[in-house]
C-alpha cells in the first residue's frame, strides 16, 4: 500500500469526524455557522479522499475512509456529547474494521 495515500485517507477520515462532530453541534443546522463549516469540511475530506484514489483502489480507500470515520465518530460521539454505543453497535464496528483489515491486506 501506498504510504502517501494512506495518509491522504486518514486526513480525509478525521477531517470527516470533525465535519460529523460538527454537525451534530449544529443542532440540525439551526446554528448555521456550525452546519457551514461541517460542510466545508466534507468538501476538503473529499478532495483528500480524491488525491488517495489516485494511487489506491477506490474501494480499498472508501472502505479504510468509512472504517476509520465510524470509529471515530463514535469515540468522539461518547466523549464529547455523551453518545453511547450498545454493546452490538461496537460489535458491528469491529465487523467492518476487520473488512477494512481484510480488504486492505489484498
Amino acid at each position: 500500500m501506498n504510504l502517501t495515500a494512506f495518509l491522504f485517507v486518514l486526513c480525509s477520515a478525521l477531517i470527516d469526524i470533525a465535519a460529523n462532530m460538527m454537525v451534530a453541534k449544529s443542532d440540525g443546522f439551526r446554528k448555521p455557522v456550525w452546519g457551514f463549516a461541517a460542510i466545508v469540511l466534507v468538501w476538503i475530506a473529499f478532495a483528500l479522499l480524491g488525491q488517495a484514489v489516485k494511487t489506491m483502489d477506490l474501494a480499498t480507500a472508501y472502505a479504510m475512509w468509512g472504517a476509520i470515520g465510524v470509529i471515530g465518530t463514535a469515540l468522539c460521539g461518547r466523549v464529547l456529547f455523551g453518545n453511547r454505543l450498545r454493546p452490538i453497535g461496537w460489535v458491528g464496528i469491529a465487523l467492518v474494521t476487520g473488512a477494512v483489515v481484510v480488504l486492505s491486506s489484498h
